[in-house]
């Protein structure tokens, strides 16, 4: 590797032969915990459980006015823990995400009433938020060259237990008639497994802001893009250190240098914040990243909306009580399809830089015909295929989008790039959620909000066609006048 941390990487190569015990355990940990955390049979029928008789809870209650607080509450709740998983070394982090899923299916099993249930969906809501210390807490234990084995072993851990979990389900609801309450108790069996294996984890020495040891230690954010998206991004030399790490760059990697590595150097968070607004203003000062960061974002707030009312959807178009449904098998299928979609994208050929947006455009627009016919159709199948096809292109199109993000990023700061385009896509599902579904607000029905996201993906589709037929004709321009000032140079 070229650059003034090919030497650096290529001796911590040299020396992870020797810890390869070291990185197993670990790993094997967090797979399980992974992987338990994600066997939850009752989420696909979740609706239905909150609509039957025992919890005693309406349709307007439960999409108008549970459901938003999951919402609001992972808006509110993503920076501080974004800082806190950094400041407490990702560990009691993961724990505290075991134990808002815990408090979150004990609620769901045994309260009643409005009130209950609302503050359920907010430590639903941080059980969500702190997904950041599991995708991350691998990546201060193991050595770089590592990266991306254990990020694979993550990644397929979360999607066979969240597939278990769906088909199992299914299976158990149709085939063996249990009842969808004692789908909940093996969800917390389940999640409880999780936690308890999450205590045998080692407590990381180091972070990446408040306890950093070396600027090496800045590509776990590009790994943790890796882990949650599935797309394969290569680190790239050359790159620009990071304010406040010029120091440690410039340490030997022999055995002095390694003992260095173990003091924990403090930063105060007054410093963490002016160097994460410096390289904020740097990253997004590229119009491509803008770009295909200004679609994440938007895109990101309509398939929130959509996978979180999509079981009311289909609640309302085949009522639950009258006939069998087959939500966990649509979840099951879906999540296999998208993660074979993500597979073959890292294997196609194309100028994403000249064509990018188009393709935005055009697959922007599948999705809002498939959230169209899901609402307009009403059948299950049609909903149940639309579904699966709109989570396909979503999976697709966002590891397309996380590839470009990171190939036109200056410095490494994926992480923050990330965070800040998941956060600006949680505001503007806030925003959606206050005026549309919301009861304080318009409160409107489930059929009609349908037909405001399929028109939101529409309205990004023509946004990225102009943007993208602009750019297409910048680039010809460009090829044009290349073209012609080299036949006027042979001339």
């Amino acid at each position: 590797m070229a650059g003034p941390w090919g030497g650096r990487l290529a001796r911590r190569s040299s020396r992870a032969g020797g810890d390869g015990c070291c990185w197993a355990l670990p790993t094997g940990l967090l797979c399980a915990y992974g992987f338990f955390c994600n066997v939850r049979p009752s989420e696909p029928f979740l609706t239905r459980y909150l609509l039957e008789p025992h919890k005693n809870l309406s349709e307007t209650q439960v999409f108008n006015e549970i459901y938003p607080v999951w919402t609001y509450s992972y808006l509110a709740l993503l920076f501080p823990v974004f800082l806190a998983t950094d400041y407490l070394r990702y560990k009691p982090v993961v724990l505290l995400q075991g134990l808002s899923l815990i408090i979150t299916w004990f609620m769901l099993l045994y309260v009643q009433g409005l009130r209950a249930v609302q503050l359920l969906e907010f430590f639903y809501g941080m059980g969500t938020a702190t997904d950041i210390a599991y995708y991350s807490y691998i990546y201060s234990i193991v050595d770089i060259n590592l990266y991306q084995k254990v990020t694979s072993y993550c990644r397929s851990a979360t999607l066979v237990g969240y597939t278990v979990g769906s088909v199992s389900g299914q299976v158990l609801v149709s085939v063996a008639g249990w009842s969808l309450f004692s789908l909940n108790v093996i969800s917390l069996t389940s999640i409880s497994i999780a936690f308890g294996t999450a205590w045998f984890l080692p407590m990381p020495q180091k972070s990446l802001f408040f306890h950093h040891v070396s600027s090496q230690q800045l590509s776990w954010e590009m790994k943790v893009m890796d882990c949650k998206n599935g797309s394969a991004v290569q680190d790239r030399p050359n790159v620009q250190s990071a304010p406040g790490w010029e120091d440690e760059t410039k340490a030997p990697l022999n055995g002095e240098g390694h003992s260095a590595e173990k003091r924990v150097q403090k930063v105060d968070i007054v410093k963490v914040l002016k160097d994460l607004w410096k390289d904020f203003l740097q990253c997004y000062s590229s119009r491509t990243m803008l770009c295909w960061s200004v679609w994440w974002a938007l895109s990101t707030c309509g398939y929130f909306q959509v996978i979180n009312y999509a079981q009311g959807l289909w609640e309302m178009v085949l009522p639950s009580h009258n006939t069998e449904i087959y939500n966990g098998a649509v979840e099951a299928v879906s999540t296999l399809l998208g993660a074979v979609a993500v597979f073959v994208v890292g294997h196609i050929k194309t100028s994403w830089a000249m064509w990018g947006e188009v393709a935005l455009s055009l697959f922007s627009f599948l999705i809002a015909a498939a959230v169209y016919i899901m609402d307009t159709v009403r059948n299950i199948w049609a909903c149940y295929a639309s579904y699966v096809v709109f989570r396909i292109i979503y999976m697709l199109l966002i590891t397309i989008a996380t590839f470009q993000i990171a190939t036109n990023l200056s410095v490494e700061r994926y992480a923050l790039v990330f965070g800040v385009n998941t956060f600006i896509a949680l505001a503007l599902q806030t925003l959606l959620t206050l005026i549309v579904v919301d009861a304080s607000g318009l409160g409107l029905d489930i059929f009609t909000q349908f037909m405001i996201y399929a028109s939101y993906f529409a309205a990004i589709s023509l946004v990225f066609l102009g943007s993208g037929i602009f750019s297409v004709m910048k680039a010809y321009r460009r090829r044009q006048k290349r073209m012609e000032s080299r036949s006027t140079e042979s001339q």
